[in-house]
C-alpha cells in the first residue's frame, strides 16, 4: 500500500484571506500525481486536535478580528496537541497570520494576542506602513540552497529569539520586519513565513520537500515545466 499524506487544515474557514487554500490543492496534486494517498481533515473553533492523526498541519492568514478569536481558541484547544505533534516530527506550516501564531504573542498597542509557542518569536504591530510587495528569499531545507518567491502583505513586524533560525535570507522585499534581512522561521519541521502567492503553487519544490519531511520519503521527479515557469515568473516579479 502506498503512503498517504494526512493533512489537517487549521481554521480553514477563518484563516484563508489570501487564497491560501491553493497550498492544500498543490499538496493534494503532488501526492496524487505520484500515486500517493491524500487525506484532508480540519480543526476549527472549539474542536480538539488529535496530535497523531495527521502528518502535516497547515494554517493560513486571516483578518485581525478572526485571528484574535483563533489565537485564543488555539491556546485553549490545540496548543498541547501541536507541541506533541511537533515532538514526533510532524510538519507544521504557518503562513502570515498562521506564522505569527506559532510564536509567543502578537502585540498591537495595549492588546496582546497569544500564540502557541512552538517557536521563540514575537510580533509587534508597527506604526509605519504595511510591508507589502513581491519578495524572494534564499533557504536551505536540507537539499541545498533554493529560492522561495511570493508576495508579502503584513502590518506586524516579527522578531526571532536569539536561538531561532530564519527560514531564509531576504534577496528582495521586506521579510520579517524590514530591518534584519531575514524572513520566516525554521525549527525542525516547523516552518513559518509571510509569503503568499499562494506559496506552494509558486514554489512546488517546497511542496515536495514538505511531503518528503512529513512522510520520510524521497519523491520521484515530475514534469514540472509549467510549475517552473510559474516559479520563474514569481522570481522576476521580485527582481531576482
Amino acid at each position: 500500500m502506498s503512503a498517504t499524506l494526512r493533512v489537517c487544515a487549521l481554521y480553514p474557514e477563518l484563516m484563508n484571506i489570501y487564497a491560501d487554500r491553493g497550498n492544500i490543492a498543490v499538496l493534494r496534486a503532488r501526492c496524487e500525481w505520484r500515486g500517493l494517498g491524500f487525506e484532508l481533515g480540519a480543526s476549527s473553533l472549539g474542536e480538539a486536535l488529535d496530535s497523531c492523526a495527521h502528518d502535516l498541519f497547515y494554517m493560513g492568514g486571516g483578518q485581525d478580528r478572526d485571528q484574535a478569536a483563533v489565537a485564543k481558541d488555539m491556546v485553549a484547544t490545540k496548543r498541547d496537541a501541536l507541541h506533541r505533534a511537533n515532538e514526533r516530527g510532524a510538519v507544521v506550516l504557518g503562513v502570515c497570520g498562521g506564522y505569527q501564531l506559532l510564536g509567543h504573542n502578537y502585540r498591537a498597542g495595549d492588546d496582546e494576542i497569544p500564540g502557541v509557542g512552538l517557536v521563540d518569536l514575537h510580533t509587534v504591530r508597527g506604526e509605519g506602513e504595511r510591508l507589502i510587495g513581491n519578495c524572494a528569499i534564499e533557504t536551505d531545507l536540507g537539499t541545498g540552497p533554493r529560492v522561495i518567491a511570493g508576495f508579502e502583505n503584513h502590518g506586524g513586524r516579527t522578531y526571532l529569539g536569539a536561538g531561532e533560525r530564519p527560514l531564509g535570507r531576504v534577496l528582495s522585499g521586506h521579510g520579517n520586519n524590514g530591518d534584519d534581512g531575514f524572513e520566516g522561521v525554521l525549527r525542525g519541521n516547523v516552518i513559518g513565513t509571510y509569503l503568499h502567492g499562494p506559496l506552494l503553487p509558486k514554489n512546488v519544490w517546497l511542496a515536495d520537500r514538505l511531503i518528503e519531511l512529513a512522510l520520510e520519503v524521497e519523491l520521484r521527479p515530475l514534469d514540472d515545466r509549467m510549475e517552473e515557469a510559474a516559479h520563474a515568473s514569481a522570481r522576476r516579479a521580485a527582481g531576482v
